[in-house]
């Protein structure tokens, strides 16, 4: 089987970690630049991602999370933040960005920057913040693709209260609000939940060839 699909048939969503063991400077590094280097629309990446290793913190965050375990014994708590008003600056540090990067004038990108203000900043503001929202979800997704090849966990979450996280975090102060949160680390050998068998839709159920 290919190993990327090996991989994917490892994983799984975690219900408890070791708490005794940590992800190294390097492999976070590598999770870190996978997530840094997801699609997103436009390329505009409108978010951020918090790495909470404060105990403190966690614990706080901890019964606003249903009281999941994993927020206190993984390695590290991810929260992803997804920006809830993009504005005029955002797509103007963006374009610069890509003039900077790929060595242009930026008259040459202004044309681009222009087109997104004009698809994005129109948009309600309930709409801006789901659009922004749904860019989250494809970081994840290479989160847990990056992790698995690592053979390193991910529990991907939406049990928690946004607003109670985001006043953990200051992150109304920030024009952010909490979109998911990844506990990462690795599983605990108490975990009965590793041996489960994957259960997914079959291909004809799940796939249609027009």
């Amino acid at each position: 089987m290919n190993t990327f699909l090996e991989n994917q048939n490892w994983r799984y969503a975690t219900k408890k970690f070791d708490a005794t063991k940590k992800i190294s400077n390097e492999d976070l590094e590598f999770l870190k630049e996978a997530i840094r280097l997801s699609s997103s629309s436009y390329g505009l990446q409108p978010y951020k991602v918090f790495i909470i290793e404060n105990p403190e913190i966690r614990a706080k965050i901890q019964p606003v999370a249903w009281g999941q375990s994993q927020i206190v014994e993984a390695s590290h708590l991810l929260v992803f933040a997804n920006v809830t008003s993009l504005s005029d600056e955002d797509i103007d540090g963006y374009v610069e960005n890509i003039a900077a990067t790929r060595d242009l004038p930026l008259d040459a990108v202004t044309g681009y920057g222009n087109l997104m203000k004009a698809n994005l900043l129109g948009l309600p503001a309930d709409a801006k913040n789901i659009w922004s929202a749904k860019q989250v979800y494809l970081a994840m997704g290479n989160l847990l693709n990056a992790a698995a090849e690592k053979q390193i966990d991910v529990t991907p979450m939406e049990g928690f209260l946004p607003e109670k996280v985001n006043e953990i975090l200051g992150f109304d102060a920030l024009g952010l609000n909490t979109t998911l949160i990844a506990t990462v680390g690795y599983r605990h050998t108490e975990d009965a939940t590793q041996h489960y068998k994957k259960v997914r839709k079959s291909n004809e159920e799940l796939f249609i060839t027009l």
